[in-house]
């Protein structure tokens, strides 16, 4: 697979999740800012760079509402930009800059009630808040964008956009006084007029690829079905089938197929719960995805479909869907702030070797964090005495396995010592994927990055937290989550995207675990790799096993290897035909020199750690076993021949 610099992974996607940055010298250049790498890339991780469809969004904003020179950072709800405001008003010391407070402000931006146009979508609830500035602030707020996930989607702004330019998104107090006029007595006695929408919106349904009718199941567009079958009826009438080329047919099918372009907007609630039902299934010993019942209520089903796994039941409305798997894990420690006022001057725990933004919402957004990074058992050993000699803590965070060694946390002595000294576990399942393995029985809350695996397309972001109601602090947990969770805040193209992603989440799982061992018997063979990271040889494996969901299950598609010189990491990472950029869980075997790009400022402190700086992280996708093997062979055999220049 061949795809250049800066292009989007997957290729010609526009709301790509990767970004492509195929050579070692790509990586070290993007982390340095060259610009023979920036000027290329058309896209970029979603938390770290901001999306061109936002950007020209923010810019009407600013043109518009904004002072000169002003700039604009733009999120889902008034509540997010409020929050953003007060993390850059309490770290505007850290800018060596006078420019930070002054004009800061937030403009919010909501449907116009008064305007027909906007019925069809007030469902949907497409809200944007805009955090105006001056450039020197800009890195504050993007700094609560990155570690937060807070920020708009690109799908959002995209939608919102188009609203904003037809005059139908109006500034909030703008709205009010609309609403007010409308709701005043009319002097006129003429009959109200009979369109539904101002000229040149009344068929406004959002941007194209959502205005093709489909079928009722959403699994393919009306104009694709065979002329040579019958077409599935729509609310129990008949549909022609549309007579098209079998070139023009397959085509259509493939973009379908492949991109999702022809999804009605009126599945939102569907999907939606078919994602919640999904997770719910895959918690549970049953899957009950597919019985969703549009008569049904929440309540009628959460009761008949939850089956408990090891003591603990899992309901529908205890799963949260979020714009992002950073953005659970900053809503899980929101939750425990709020439930727990009495402990909010304690420190949190970050439990392991730490995914960055993870660690610096337990450092800024709370009382602070104390961090074990290796996640073994003399650091439970000193956890323990810390918590027999009296200290106390909010909550600890940890990912299984962790990223990117893949060794596992002992959940089980971790619990033990939560029940004991009343602090609450997080655990972050994204890596063992709850199709392999239950953390739940151990965890207050079960955090999870939905863009990775359980998405697997590479093509859209989102994120879950679920409570445990089987343990004390659940119904405190509940009530915050009640009070302080946005259920707006995903966004609704995102949600039908993910949900057509997942549909064989499962499947794909399992094909993905038996590549990753096959390419693990690869690696382990060569005579250039140092290490092999993977939770089934890792020295931690036993506390992989203890929560398998069967003993069948795998052990998941992230592994990685350290090589014995970083001349060979270097040759090897050039050479491995495979897609080359950040991000994880895709259904491509996606490859990355993950330390260089994640902790490049810091590669001293990894070593420190026992992470290789030269570390190459693989995750492993859906392709043919035996292709996967020649290409990690070929790039081996290279590696081998390379001599170290270092």
């Amino acid at each position: 697979m061949t795809i250049g610099l800066g292009e989007s992974i997957p290729p010609d996607t526009a709301h790509a999740v990767s970004v492509s940055l195929p050579t070692w010298r790509a990586n070290v250049g993007y982390e340095e800012g060259e610009q023979w790498v920036v000027k290329k890339m058309v896209t970029g991780y979603p938390r770290f760079f901001i999306h061109n469809s936002i950007k020209a969004f923010a810019a009407a904003i600013a043109d518009r509402f904004a002072k000169p020179g002003q700039t604009a950072v733009l999120f889902s709800s008034k509540a997010a930009a409020t929050r953003c405001l007060a993390f850059m008003r309490q770290y505007a010391d850290t800018l060596d800059s006078a420019n930070v407070l002054p004009d800061l402000t937030a403009v919010h931006f909501v449907l116009d009630p008064s305007n027909p146009a906007t019925g069809p979508v007030h469902s949907l609830v497409p809200t944007v808040s805009a955090v105006l500035m001056h450039p020197d602030a800009f890195p504050l707020a993007k700094q609560y964008w990155q570690h937060t996930g807070d920020g708009v989607s690109s799908r959002r702004a995209e939608f919102s956009h188009k609203l904003f330019t037809d005059g139908l998104l109006i500034e909030e107090s703008a709205a009010a006084k609309a609403a007010a006029a409308a709701a005043a007595p009319k002097l006129s006695t003429s009959p109200p007029p009979t369109t539904t929408a101002i000229p040149g919106m009344k068929q406004f349904r959002g941007p194209k690829r959502y205005q093709r009718p489909m079928s009722p199941t959403g699994t393919a567009p009306i104009s694709s079905i065979s002329a040579t079958s019958a077409a599935p009826p729509i609310n129990g009438r008949p549909v022609s089938p549309t007579v098209a080329d079998e070139d023009e047919e397959e085509t259509n099918r493939f973009l379908e197929e492949r991109y999702g372009r022809n999804l009605d907007i009126s599945f939102v609630r569907r999907a939606r719960a078919a994602i919640l039902r999904r997770i719910t299934g895959a918690l549970t010993s049953k899957n009950h995805v597919e019985k969703e019942s549009p008569s049904s209520s929440p309540s009628e089903k959460n009761d008949k479909d939850s089956e408990p796994l090891r003591g603990v039941a899992v309901r529908e409305d205890d799963v949260y869907l979020l714009p992002c798997g950073m953005n659970a894990i900053y809503n899980a420690h929101r939750f425990l702030l709020k439930a727990r006022p009495d402990r909010a001057h304690l420190k949190s725990i970050n439990f392991g070797f730490p995914y960055v933004d993870t660690l610096k919402i337990l450092q800024k957004f709370g009382a602070g964090c104390l961090f074990y990074g290796h996640a073994s058992e003399e650091d439970l050993d000193d956890l323990e005495k810390r918590l027999a000699g009296g200290e106390r803590f909010l909550g600890l965070f940890c990912e299984f396995p962790g990223n990117p060694l893949l060794t596992c946390p002992n959940l089980v002595r971790i619990r033990k010592l939560a029940d004991q000294y009343d602090f609450a576990v997080v655990v972050d399942e994204t890596i063992g994927t709850f199709a392999n393995v239950n953390v739940l029985p151990y965890a207050d809350i079960v955090v999870s990055s939905l863009t990775k695996i359980f998405s697997g397309d590479c093509n859209v972001m989102g994120g879950s937290l679920v409570l445990n109601r089987g343990l004390p602090l659940y119904d405190i947990l509940k009530s915050a989550a009640t009070s302080e969770y946005d259920p707006d805040g995903y966004w609704a193209e995102d949600a039908i995207f993910m949900e057509r992603n997942s549909r064989d989440f499962v499947a794909r799982v399992e094909r993905i675990n038996q590549n990753a061992e096959a390419l693990c018997d690869v690696l382990r063979a060569s005579p250039i790799v140092r290490e092999l990271h993977y939770p089934k040889y890792c020295p931690t494996n036993a506390n992989y096993e203890a929560c398998k969901i069967s003993p069948s299950s795998g052990y998941g598609g992230l592994l990685s290897c350290s090589f014995k010189t970083k001349q060979q990491a270097v040759t090897f990472f050039d050479e491995v035909e495979s897609a080359k950029g950040p991000s994880l869980g895709t259904n491509f075997t996606l490859t990355s020199p993950y330390v260089v790009l994640a902790h490049y400022m810091e590669l001293d402190w990894c070593r420190s750690l026992g992470v290789d700086p030269d570390l190459i992280r693989v995750s492993v996708g859906l392709e043919d076993t035996d292709d996967l093997r020649r290409r990690f062979e070929v790039a081996l055999a290279a590696a081998a021949a390379a001599t170290d220049s270092a």
